[in-house]
């Protein structure tokens, strides 16, 4: 089974989506960290990004190792953000990522998270949850993860939300037959038990 969680920055994906994977016993894919992945590897070797996408090997199971390096911490730094921001509206490098994604996902149970899933790496996944949040809770959530400015990060946000939402390739979009989970006030616990309950039902 495959549980596609997408939504904007700061909606609570990537801690949600771990959380939900370890309740129920599932992998956890985060596409961001692949991007993430290819935006660190143009910013030190340079060269085209879609190079480094398709020559990129990545272990997803415990942390994020890329190219037989643990760049888990790494892939989190500013500059790095800044390049996966980048290198993600490069159409070449989001084909060859989604098809790293798709081989991933073919193979057992995953619950998989970013901002394409649901439309367009796993469009038949049995179950599609679209996380939101009030943008400045969102702002705030983000703030306080990268130990930031939260009217800072509500800037930078909705540049990211326009570029993400206007993009050509792969756009930020609810996914046919998602449900739609706004976060805002929630506990990570609670969103995560809303998931799962949704997950039990689609369950043959």
């Amino acid at each position: 089974m495959i549980v596609a969680i997408d939504g904007p920055a700061g909606a609570g994906k990537s801690t949600v989506a771990r959380a939900l994977a370890r309740a129920l016993g599932f992998r956890y894919l985060d596409s961001g960290a692949m991007y993430r992945a290819v935006g660190l590897m143009t910013l030190r070797h340079g060269g085209p990004a879609s190079e480094q996408a398709e020559r990129l090997s990545l272990e997803l199971d415990d942390g994020v190792v890329a190219n037989g390096e643990d760049v888990t911490d790494e892939i989190r730094d500013p500059e790095v953000s800044e390049a996966a921001s980048r290198v993600a509206t490069n159409p070449r490098v989001r084909a060859a990522l989604v098809q790293k994604q798709r081989e991933l996902l073919g193979d057992g149970d995953w619950v998989a998270e970013g901002r394409d899933i649901g439309t367009v790496v796993a469009p038949d996944a049995e179950v599609k949850v679209f996380l939101s949040a009030d943008p400045r809770e969102r702002a705030r959530r983000r703030a306080a993860e990268l130990g930031g400015d939260a009217e800072t990060v509500l800037r930078e946000q909705a540049l990211r939300d326009a570029q993400d939402e206007g993009r050509e390739h792969s756009p930020l979009a609810l996914a046919p037959g998602a449900v739609e989970l706004d976060t805002t006030g929630l506990g990570v616990d609670e969103v995560v038990d809303r998931i799962a309950a949704i997950v039990r039902a689609a369950a043959p």
